[in-house]
This record gives structure tokens, sequence and C-alpha cells, in this order.
């Protein structure tokens, strides 16, 4: 890559253009692509994918405006891959109008100091009832279903409904008891134990 760049301000011809300049900044991509991983190593993992391929954005920009300048001498990827992620936190993307009062507004995000996340992320409770789907079933019986999972849920102690959501959601026995650090042994006493008291809460008598 950097072989590349000092190639680049040898020849006497060494301005690239077309797809000399493509393949100039192709090589330099894995390099651009490392720096902004970890220049953006703290962020949201949901958030990292779509803010390296803006960094890779806005180094391509970058890139193209010095070779446009006869300047791609200048061009490593390192210097680029920083200037672009400058840019970034100061909400200066290429393409795109920022504007504080919007609340989807990267800029906006970082200013004010919130994030917006999807739903399906911030609301685990959500997550069972996409479970208790049945294309079998009809949608009185899913309807049904949900409300007397809820109704049980409410029952339940805070820490033991707190592990009913989680299994719900299809966590493992082994992810239970990390997140909840105890054993795989206890989650699955647990397991059993929810098990059973859903079973007896199904045999009472709606009137009871």
């Amino acid at each position: 890559m950097i072989a590349r760049a000092c190639a680049l301000r040898s020849g006497c011809n060494s301005r690239p253009h077309g797809e000399n300049a493509g393949a100039a900044f192709e090589e330099m991509l894995p390099a651009i692509q490392r720096v902004a991983a970890y220049g953006f190593r703290h962020a949201p993992r949901s958030c990292r994918v779509e803010l390296i391929a803006t960094v890779v954005a806005e180094a391509y920009v970058a890139f193209a405006q010095l070779v446009a300048r006869g300047q791609a001498s200048l061009a490593y990827p390192t210097v680029l891959a920083r200037y672009a992620i400058r840019r970034i936190g100061a909400g200066r993307e290429f393409g795109c109008r920022q504007n504080v009062q919007d609340v989807l507004s990267p800029l906006a995000q970082r200013r004010k100091k919130f994030a917006v996340e999807p739903i399906k992320e911030i609301n685990s409770r959500a997550e069972w009832e996409e479970l208790l789907e049945d294309s079998r079933a009809t949608p009185a019986d899913i309807a049904a279903c949900r409300i007397d999972f809820r109704r049980w849920l409410c029952e339940l102690q805070e820490f033991k409904r707190r592990v009913a959501l989680r299994l719900a959601a299809g966590d493992s026995t082994n992810e239970a008891a990390h997140h909840f650090q105890l054993s795989a042994a206890r989650i699955s006493q647990l397991r059993r134990e929810l098990c059973d008291n859903w079973t007896a809460f199904q045999s009472v008598p709606v009137n009871a």
C-alpha cells in the first residue's frame, strides 16, 4: 500500500486516473478499514459497520480530490482514514445534510448525547410474543395465549420473571447463566420450576 503511494510519486506520469486510481484505492482499502474499526471500537455493534462504511466513502472522496489536484503522493491509508474519522466526529459526512433538530441525525445524537436504537433491541418483552405465534393457531388462540402469558409473568417474582423473559426470548441455558452470573445447573433448575409453574397456571379455571 505504501509502496503503491511511493510508485505514484516516482513516475513522470504517476498521476492515477480511471481504473488506475480505483486500483490504487483498493490497495489501501484494508488498511483504511482496520483504522476505522479501531477508531470506532467503542461504538455500538449495530452502528459500527455503517460507521466503517462511511469512513471508506469519506476516504475515497478525499483520495479522489487529491488525484484531481495531482497530489496523489499524499494519499496514505492511515492519513485518509483518520481524516475521515475526524469529519464524521464533527458531523461533516459527505453528501449528508445534518440537522441538530432531527433525532435520527448522527450529528444531533452526538451533540446532545443520546442514542436511537431499534425497538426490538430495547424491548426484550416483545420478543416472546413472536415465539407464541404458530401458523396452525387462529388469531384468537394467539391473542389468548399472549394474555395468559402476560398474566403469568405478572404473578412471578421479579427475578424469575426476568429469567423467564430471557429464556422465552431464545437464550440457551448457558447464555442465561452467563447473563445472570449463575451456574447452568441453577438456570436448568429455574427452567423446570417455571415450566411446572406455567403448567399449574394453565390448569387453574379462568373464574378461579
